[in-house]
């Protein structure tokens, strides 16, 4: 299995400066990941660079749902919903069945007469499209039946309900596992990597300039096509393009508060309708994902930031409907994300929010933007699809509907030999079984980082979810950098702990400062500016609007000391 580590790492940096690439993809995030992907198991020559961590921007801030896009049934957009459960389906049964799960949700009825044979109507249609393969079929409650399933809803908030199912998934660990996943199919990938410039061969994008985040070295990359694959940055990339684009992007900030499991007493999630939206209930773990809201973000594109009006209106809408009210003492977790909506020049595209577009903005140049996670395999193959115009051999059709990631494989019979995993390295089975939906059929690779230092298979003291090896196989084989990447995505200790990764930052950069070579003051470095990051987070939280949280939470250091923000565009 391909590690990406710090010797790849070296190597992939000398690849790029050398090889000639069919394909440069930029953007790190799932759409990305997926169109190198998608290149590389087509035979393709694929270079993937992200400029800070796989997944760091929207990737590892969604709702943690690959889902069918209910809502979207009310819209008309059938299509979509259609795509997106067969996509579902897809990754449930064979593409990422240890990362992707079936969950159970509770819809609650508040209007009599209408409302059942509406929402029965569109849940069939759900079921219909591919709802309903891997997952049960809707069915109908009475109120005292849906307060069975959820007896932490007042008993005045609705009339009844229906049961039906959808997914969870670690948006973060699903992205970094596409992005393995395509270097194990030949890919060179690499992080800290920010594209600052293009090149250019008469009217044709030919390559990019691209600058090391970590140390502030640079080379040139030349590829036959480039994929601008960067969700929100889109238009900062297309304006380093000097390209006019073929659409916009505008971010829509939603954030998402995370509450102790014990706070609202049911057995399903749960979904809300909103005057403007859904809220999502959503199991994770020993703690509730409760959101999402949806504004315009106009600031900072790196680190959106959650305000005191976000979380109070979670909060409001929430305790609405539970008998016993949460309170901002209750949140353990806040993270906020930006959605890269489509907004063209035009009402009819503007119209496409959830959709995405793909286009040859230049010879040897597309974008792609918009869609939603859940779709992800189809944007990178569709942004293939057009790229290859530009690439002089010819190109096999996509095969990724039938290339599981990495850990799928053998997945399912390991889940059926947990106790004999259990006995064979001294653990729980339920550790085990929590390391299987983590990564999979990669689980011995995992706990083989141990054979020699078996206090590794102990638990992060203040974080006792996860081991310490976990850590260390996160440095050695997942891409991890800094503490950032280590506490907030290869694991989720900044949303699932009320101390949000301090209390075990040090802890969990003396265990991997052997890997990634940091001596004492790199690890004094590397926890200063995780807790200066926390702190600025938490504070921004407590502002009323958006540019106080934003002037709090963008004035926190960066752990990629040599990223630029903005990219400077020369003239």
């Amino acid at each position: 299995m391909q590690f990406l580590g710090p010797a790849q790492r070296k190597l992939a940096w000398e690849q790029l400066g050398v090889d000639q690439f069919d394909v440069v993809v930029i953007g790190g995030g799932v759409v990305g990941a997926g169109a190198a992907l998608d290149a590389a198991t087509r035979g393709l020559k694929v270079a993937l660079v992200e400029a800070r961590d796989f997944a760091s921007g929207t990737s590892s801030r969604s709702s943690k749902m690959f889902h069918g896009g209910l809502r979207y049934l009310e819209q008309l957009e059938f299509g979509l919903v259609a795509e997106a459960l067969h996509e579902r389906e897809l990754s449930m049964s064979t593409l990422a069945p240890h990362l992707v799960k079936p969950l159970e949700f509770l819809f609650p009825l508040t209007h009599r007469v209408w409302e059942r044979p509406y929402m029965a109507a569109g849940f069939m249609l759900y079921d219909r499209m591919g709802g309903s393969k891997s997952v049960p079929a809707q069915k109908h409650l009475t109120r005292s039946g849906a307060l069975r399933m959820s007896p932490g809803l007042k008993r005045t908030a609705l009339i009844g309900g229906i049961r039906y199912h959808d997914t969870v998934v670690d948006d973060a660990r699903h992205t970094m596992t596409v992005a393995r996943t395509a270097a194990h199919y030949g890919a060179v990938v690499r992080t800290s990597t920010q594209v600052v410039g293009f090149l250019r061969e008469a009217d044709r994008v030919s390559g990019v300039r691209v600058r090391d985040s970590e140390d502030g070295s640079t080379t040139e990359v030349r590829g036959h096509v480039v994929i601008n694959a960067t969700g929100v940055w889109t238009d900062e990339i297309q304006a380093l393009s000097r390209q006019r684009g073929r659409f916009r992007v505008r971010a829509s900030k939603g954030v998402h508060i995370v509450v102790p499991r014990d706070r609202i007493v049911s057995d399903a999630a749960i979904i809300l309708r909103t005057e403007k939206s859904v809220l999502f209930v959503i199991p994770w773990g020993s703690h509730w994902i409760i959101g999402t809201t949806d504004t315009d973000w106009n600031l900072d594109l790196a680190h959106p930031a959650a305000t005191k009006a976000d979380i109070d209106y979670i909060l409001g809408h929430v305790n609405k409907v539970l008998v016993t009210p949460l309170t901002h003492a209750d949140i353990d977790g806040v993270y906020a994300g930006l959605r890269p909506l489509l907004a063209g020049e035009s009402d009819e595209t503007s119209k496409l929010s959830r959709e995405h577009a793909v286009a040859r903005v230049a010879p040897g140049l597309i974008a792609i933007a918009g869609g939603k996670y859940t779709t992800y395999r189809v944007m990178g193959k569709d942004a293939v699809d057009l790229a290859s115009e530009d690439i002089p051999a010819r190109i096999a059709p996509s095969i990724t509907e039938r290339v599981p990631l990495v850990g799928a494989d053998g997945y399912f019979a390991l889940v059926n030999q947990v106790v004999h995993l259990g006995r064979l390295h001294g653990l729980h089975p339920y550790r085990v079984k929590h390391l299987l939906d983590r990564y999979g059929s990669l689980v011995d690779e995992v706990l083989g980082m141990a054979a020699d230092t078996p206090e590794l298979l102990q638990p992060i003291t203040d974080a006792p979810d996860y081991l310490q090896v976990e850590a260390v196989y996160a440095a050695a084989a997942e891409g991890a950098l800094h503490l950032e990447d280590l506490l907030a995505r290869r694991t989720r200790i900044s949303i699932e702990y009320p101390h949000r990764g301090v209390n075990c930052a040090e802890q969990v950069a003396r265990l991997v400062a052997p890997v990634l070579g940091w001596d004492d003051a790199t690890v004094d470095r590397e926890v200063a500016t995780y807790r200066a990051r926390v702190e600025a987070e938490v504070m921004s939280q407590a502002q009323p609007d958006d540019p106080g949280a934003d002037a709090l939470r963008a004035a926190a250091p960066e752990a990629r000391a040599e990223i630029l923000e903005p990219v400077p565009i020369s003239r």
